[in-house]
């Protein structure tokens, strides 16, 4: 296992990632509490990323564990878990909600194919909406079904994530997508570890890409009225999430011959207006007419 210090990753540092830019609306307190779960989960996805023995990669998870158990009475060896302990009693977090993450990452150490939406729909939530369920504590939440917007939102989010990386986690003997639809288009395994984009693999995603997009409504359709400036941050995820699925949707589906991505000033931009349209909202479209060039 690390040592306490040497595998903390500085997301301040991360320009190129989604979730730096979703961040910057936060208030100081709720920033700097959202930046080290985020590095939770970061270190939680390299210990079952990195290096090639799995056996390893379980008991390093088993002992990142324990150490999460020792930090919620704040006598982790690692500094990073007992500052997550502490955030976890200020904001009230349960716990159980980190362990089903952890439980999420684990099943990339068993499990490379999923055979129905079913099953990959708990691996979803397992990896994102308990991410977005332990961040609706921090933002603090008035309406009860504000919860059901976090699940949602992250189920979308992962599957947007699926969809991009399809090539990368073929690479590494991974495929997330369901196999029944696979074979529903016709589509195989084999063409997709070779990169074979044709009209079945088109068909394919299209599907897949109207089923992110039902997430999305569905997360946009629970997250109540009083609420929506309280999750400002994720919301600022959601815009940006959503465009890189219709950056994907404009490719032809394509994912093959480059990585879809959005640029920093397009995913600035995003929240930089979301960020203005809660503080004008009537005056919001107005404001993006002046400007932007003609």
């Amino acid at each position: 296992m690390h040592t306490a210090d040497t595998i903390i990753p500085d997301i301040t540092q991360n320009r190129q990632s989604n979730f730096y830019y979703s961040f910057l609306i936060l208030p100081k307190p709720q920033r700097d509490a959202i930046e080290t779960i985020y590095t939770f989960c970061r270190v939680t996805d390299d210990i079952v990323d990195e290096g090639p023995d799995d056996t390893e990669k379980h008991a390093r998870l088993l002992h990142w564990t324990d150490e999460l158990k020792r930090a919620l009475y704040g006598v982790s060896t690692f500094t990073l878990l007992n500052k997550l302990g502490t955030i976890i009693h200020r904001f009230r977090i349960p716990v159980d909600h980190f362990y089903d993450l952890i439980k999420g990452m684990e099943m990339d150490l068993t499990q490379n194919r999923y055979g129905t939406f079913s099953e990959l729909e708990q691996y979803c939530y397992r990896v994102a909406s308990t991410v977005g369920l332990i961040c609706a504590e921090v933002f603090g939440y008035r309406n009860a079904e504000t919860r059901q917007y976090a699940i949602n939102l992250g189920i979308a989010l992962q599957l947007t994530n699926i969809l991009r990386d399809i090539k990368s986690d073929a690479k590494r003997g991974r495929i997330y997508l369901p196999l029944e639809d696979i074979h529903r288009f016709g589509y195989t395994e084999e063409e997709l570890f070779a990169g074979t984009y044709n009209e079945r693999f088109v068909e394919l995603m299209k599907f897949e890409c109207q089923r992110a997009h039902e997430y999305f409504r569905r997360a946009k359709s629970s997250l109540a009225e009083e609420d929506k400036v309280l999750f400002s941050a994720a919301r600022t995820m959601g815009n940006i999430y959503y465009l890189l699925l219709r950056r994907i949707e404009r490719s032809h589906y394509n994912v093959f011959d480059r990585r879809i991505r959005l640029s920093s000033p397009i995913k600035l931009f995003v929240a930089i207006a979301l960020r203005v349209r809660n503080k004008f909202p009537k005056n919001f479209h107005r404001y993006i007419r002046t400007q932007l060039p003609a």
